[in-house]
């Protein structure tokens, strides 16, 4: 992002920090385990053994059969994905969301869809945990500032919240906006983007399958400094683009202004597809860091287009310029 200090990118967890390989319990043989019995509760199981006692409540998935949706990759610690975050509401450091977000309050907590539909609607949150089976999707999370995680979210398709509300045909974009509490987020104190923080898709975009309404990870609940109590994953995107702690849906026309396009237009695009071919004003995006793998030297993995998900999406973007379109 914009803001960089001195340690941000590379304060990640020691080796020592890594989830025991024990706690994988060969993920394959989960999924099977879940595939064959239809309701997969053992993968979220063995998450919630990584997890800390952090005040989470652990969450029954289902196995996921949207394409793309497994990756078979070594998911990253629990620990480093909690506690190295840009969540700048609660600080600009990696470590600040892990120590400051406990004063994030989720409960109560609504989310209201309004715009270009039919049916406007304020979901409760519990409303929202039961308004379709939470699947367990384990997506590739990557960087803009060029490292990567691999992490099991917990949560469904977006197009299943989009339905209850019935997009009307003009209906182009949707729009994200986010918590800003000033009394719960001390960093809304900056001056670094204009807050709350906002977010958009096309509709097309919103409406893929891969485009997670995320409440878990790891066979949990969210943690604050990950996006409690209900968030987005865009696993094509970079990672800014899943907006976190959302409190309105809202359906436009427009192509909706959005956080980072805002603060600097030529650095962060509206699409902000991953795109090793396209490199950032200030870094090359050719390849990345993976957080947990040995930290500054540790060798690079190659930057895939989309992310690794070409296959799933790349038909969204077919005809378009991605170098204009970025």
């Amino acid at each position: 992002m914009l803001i960089r200090t001195n340690n941000a990118g590379f304060d990640h967890g020691s080796s020592s920090d890594i989830t025991p390989q024990h706690l994988y319990v060969s993920r394959r043989d989960l999924l099977k385990f879940g595939a064959a019995g239809g309701t997969a509760l053992a993968a979220g199981g063995a998450w919630a053994q990584a997890a800390k006692s952090d005040g989470t409540q652990p969450i029954s998935t289902v196995r996921s059969t949207v394409p793309g949706a497994i990756s078979m990759e070594t998911p990253t610690s629990f620990q480093d994905a909690s506690t190295y975050n840009n969540y700048y509401e609660f600080g600009l450091d990696k470590s600040d969301p892990a120590r400051y977000a406990h004063t994030l309050q989720t409960r109560p907590w609504t989310v209201r869809v309004e715009g270009l539909v039919n049916k406007p609607k304020t979901f409760d949150i519990e409303e929202l945990l039961k308004l379709s089976a939470q699947e367990e999707r384990i997506y590739r999370l990557r960087c803009v500032e060029g490292w990567s995680m691999v992490i099991p979210w917990v949560g469904y398709s977006l197009s299943k919240l989009l339905a209850q509300v019935e997009p009307q045909g003009s209906a182009k974009y949707v729009e994200f906006v986010t918590l800003a509490d000033r009394k719960m987020m001390p960093g809304l104190n900056s001056g670094v983007l204009d807050w709350p923080y906002t977010e958009g898709l096309r509709m097309d975009e919103a409406m893929h399958p891969l485009s997670l309404l995320a409440f878990g990870m790891y066979g949990k609940t969210l943690t604050p400094q990950n996006g409690a109590p209900v968030r987005l994953v865009l696993p094509w995107k970079y990672g800014f683009k899943s907006a976190k702690s959302i409190v309105t849906i809202r359906v436009v026309e427009k192509q909706p202004g959005t956080a980072w396009n805002k603060a600097a237009r030529n650095e962060y695009g509206f699409y902000s597809n991953v795109n090793p071919d396209v490199p950032h004003p200030r870094w090359s995006q050719a390849t990345e860091r993976r957080i947990g793998e040995g930290g500054l030297f540790a060798k690079r993995h190659k930057t895939l287009l989309f992310n690794g998900y070409e296959a799933q999406v790349g038909q969204l973007y077919a005809g378009m310029d991605l170098r204009k379109n970025y």
